[in-house]
């Protein structure tokens, strides 16, 4: 070290170790740090746990009793439930037993004995509950009266055995069941009288349970019929109502609740199949009064019910009962055709006699709801008829006018009984949602279901009433407009547009009996459509179809002329040229493209009809592609141009096919030669687009057939212009420096030149000797590895100037 620095040189001075020393040292500390605060993760999750632990009470020490390893057994039941659970088994194992003994055993004691034990047993066990309440066993208590109460149900059993052995079983059955009841239900009240608060809940339901049946039996007994019957279901259901209502004690309304929908449900379905099997007046009078009976049971308990949603439910009940009775009556009154609309003015006539709490009301309105609903499904059949029927004019094009506006729709269908009345029940129920419905929420909805259900009622009309032919195509006709004609918004103007063509495919299908129908209809709707596109009507919607129309018009102007297909399908054409000058002057996105796309389908029906002809489907074709050409000038539709390109392609295959040309050639030049003028425009705008993509696929197209072609030619001009092109396109390539003609054209020629010269090969290959091919080949291999040395040699040195630069 020089003598000139000194000390305090030295302390300032910075060490800079080489890189690699230093990215040693860096790397050995972070290891150490990883290392570090993996140890240190690990400790705090020890005490972490350690804390935890400590935090936890720790269990209780008994010195008397040292803790039992393993973990504590869980009950599984409580204590209650066990003891309910032998509670219920005693008391049925006791009933059993004593069903046992008065059935079998009953005939080894005498009349005295019998009587006495039967007594004495029952007396005792319903005795038993008395002081089990005052030690507040309760449990006990209620298992051993229900025991007391299956007792006397066999004490009846054993006295119609004994002492009442001429009486009638339904009779005694009755009186047995009414007393049962009576002498439960005071059982129930005297242990409730009973000082303290421990009382039973097993006798007062059990006695209702059991009035279910007195009532019943007594109206067989006394031979009542189906009707008296079933009003003695309908009272006992007004008595459990009334139970059910009143009673406060929990476990009573519980049963009340059960036996009265099982009653009422019972009552309710056996009058309505009274009043269906009614035949006359008098017998359907008899079934209303029941369904009224029923109706004003359900309205009082409707009237008084704790819950709304009850009471709605019971009001419901309640209004279509009232609705079903006079129904039955006029069904067997009336003549078929008017029990419909009957049954549907009753059930707006509910709307009139909703009165009372809210809940009641909606109930109403329900149930009026729900007959209006099936009126209009009973309709739906008659609408489906008139609206799908005409589709099998389809198998009967032109074959002469039908009678009427029925047969027209039934030549395949049938026409639904009592169905002429079905546009009054329409025109009824969109009346009342038209009128009736009030909330903002639900009014928009009512107006287009009252629009729908008038459009049907229309629509219908002339079939139910049997008009003439040209009657029905003219009312149709006319909804059409009068669908397009409104300046409705929304949902309305949606479903009025969408109406309107259903009536159109009906009318259209209609129209197919007669030729004069058929085309005056379509020259209709295709001006009514085009009419209400242009006053902005759902334009889209109303263009496409305009533009559908025109289309079918063409074809039925053809048929009716006599043409073939293939020339029909120029006038067709008509169509697409219509759309496309008319898409190129709307600024409606949407109806742009609907009317484009009416187009294309309108050319892929001209396509469909030249199919037979191939010169003329070739021009067909081309007018497409010029269509489509066309189509492809504005701006934002430049990707058509693909389309008119492929259908100028396709135009001029056929048209080869129809001169019957076999050069392959032929087919593939019409193909590369616009991909070559594509490519060579998009390498203009974008010069860093690669050959391969601008020149590949349109030499592709061309070269691969042609070869595979050569190769199995015995001529020689085939490989000789294919030599000649492949040739011309390897000095292009190498001209340009275009990687996709270089290759290209040079595999070509070089697979030419071998297919040609394959046989001077062979002869050369078998006049070698056998080591001149391996010879060769290890000349080829030398001198790939020399030329591999001389580049990895000159990477080297470049590598070492690039290190002594930096």
């Amino acid at each position: 070290m020089p003598s000139a620095v000194t000390r305090t040189t030295l302390r300032h001075m910075t060490y800079f170790p080489p890189p690699a020393e230093e990215l040693r040292f860096l790397d050995n500390e972070l290891r150490q740090l990883d290392a570090r605060r993996a140890q240190l993760l690990a400790r705090r999750a020890w005490l972490i746990t350690m804390l935890q632990q400590a935090v936890q009470p720790a269990p209780p020490v008994w010195p008397s009793r040292p803790a039992q390893p393993g973990p504590s057994a869980r009950p599984e039941a409580t204590a209650p439930g066990v003891q309910n659970v032998l509670l219920l088994l005693g008391g049925i194992l006791l009933t059993i037993a004593a069903m046992v003994f008065t059935l079998v055993s009953w005939g080894h004691l005498g009349i005295a004995g019998r009587s006495l034990v039967l007594g004495a047993v029952t007396l005792a066990v319903l005795g038993a509950p008395v002081a089990l309440l005052r030690r507040g066993l309760r449990s006990t208590a209620e298992s051993v009266a229900g025991l007391g109460l299956a007792l006397t149900v066999l004490d009846a059993y054993a006295l119609h055995e004994v002492v009442f052995t001429a009486a009638d079983g339904t009779t005694y059955a009755a009186a047995a069941s009414t007393a049962l009841a009576a002498l439960w239900s005071a059982y129930g009240t005297a242990l409730a009288a009973l000082p303290g608060p421990a009382t039973l809940r097993l006798p007062h339901p059990a006695a209702l349970a059991v009035a279910q049946l007195p009532l019943l039996l007594w109206t067989v007994a006394l031979g009542g019929g189906p009707l008296t019957v079933t009003a003695a279901v309908l009272l006992t259901t007004a008595f459990d109502a009334v139970v059910a209502l009143r009673v406060s004690e929990r476990p009573v309304r519980l049963v009340a609740l059960v036996c009265a929908f099982g009653t009422g449900g019972w009552g309710v379905l056996a009058a309505g199949l009274l009043s269906l099997g009614a035949s006359g007046p008098g017998a359907a009078a008899r079934a209303a009064a029941l369904l009224l009976l029923a109706a004003a049971i359900a309205l009082g308990v409707a009237r008084f019910a704790p819950r709304p949603g009850l009471a709605t439910g019971m009001a419901t009940t309640a209004a279509l009962c009232a609705v079903a009775g006079p129904g039955g009556v006029l069904r067997v009154s009336v003549a078929g055709d008017w029990v419909v609309p009957a049954c549907l003015a009753c059930g707006i006539a509910l709307l009139a006699a909703a009165r009372g709490p809210s809940a009641v009301r909606r109930g109403v309105v329900l149930a009026s709801g729900v007959v209006q609903a099936g009126a209009v499904l009973w309709a739906v059949p008659a609408v489906g008829v008139t609206l799908l029927g005409p589709v099998a004019w389809l198998r009967h094009v032109w074959a002469g006018a039908p009678a009427d506006a029925r047969a027209a729709v039934t030549v395949d269908a049938f026409w639904p009984p009592y169905a002429v009345t079905v546009p009054l029940v329409l025109l009824a129920v969109a009346a009342v949602l038209a009128t009736a419905v009030r909330a903002e929420e639900w009014r928009p909805q009512a107006l287009t279901a009252a629009l729908t259900l008038t459009w049907a009622a229309v629509l219908v009309t002339p079939t139910a009433l049997e008009l003439p032919y040209l009657v029905g195509l003219s009312i149709q006709g006319l909804t059409v407009p009068a669908l397009l004609a409104p300046a409705l918004r929304g949902a309305a103007a949606r479903t009025a547009t969408g109406l309107a063509l259903l009536t159109s495919l009906g009318l259209a299908f209609l129209s197919l009996a007669t030729e004069p129908a058929t085309l005056g209809v379509l020259a209709s709707l295709t001006v009514v459509f085009a009419v209400a596109a242009w006053r902005g009507r759902q334009t889209p919607v109303s263009a496409a179809a305009a533009l559908g129309w025109a289309t079918a018009l063409g074809c039925a102007v053809g048929a009716s002329a006599g043409w073939r297909p293939e020339v029909v399908a120029l006038l067709v054409l008509v169509v697409p040229v219509a759309a496309a000058l008319l898409a190129a002057r709307l600024d409606d996105s949407v109806t742009t493209v609907t009317v484009e796309a009416t187009g294309a389908v309108a050319g892929f029906v001209a396509i469909g009809l030249a199919v037979a002809d191939p010169p003329l489907l070739a021009l067909v074709l081309s007018l497409c592609g010029v269509i489509a050409a066309g189509t492809a000038v504005r701006p934002d539709r430049r990707d058509v141009g693909y389309a008119a390109v492929a259908l100028f392609v396709l135009a001029a295959w056929v048209r080869l096919a129809a001169w019957r040309v076999g050069l392959p050639e032929a087919y593939t030049l019409p193909v590369t030669v616009p991909a070559l003028l594509v490519g060579a425009l998009r390498r203009r705008r974008d010069p860093a687009a690669s050959s391969w993509t601008a020149y590949g696929p349109g030499l592709t197209v061309t070269l691969l057939p042609s070869l595979a072609t050569a190769w199995s030619d015995v001529e020689w001009t085939r490989p000789l212009l294919l030599g000649a092109a492949g040739l011309l396109l390897t000095l292009l390539g190498a001209r340009h420096r275009l990687r996709a003609p270089l290759v290209l054209g040079g595999s070509v020629l070089a697979l030419v030149t071998l297919h040609e010269l394959a046989p001077y090969l062979v002869q050369v290959t078998d006049a070698l000797p056998r080591w001149v091919p391996p010879a060769l080949a290890g000349l080829l291999l030398l001198a790939l590895g020399a030329t591999y040395e001389q580049r990895l040699r000159d990477v080297r040195r470049v590598r070492e100037v690039l290190g002594r630069m930096n």
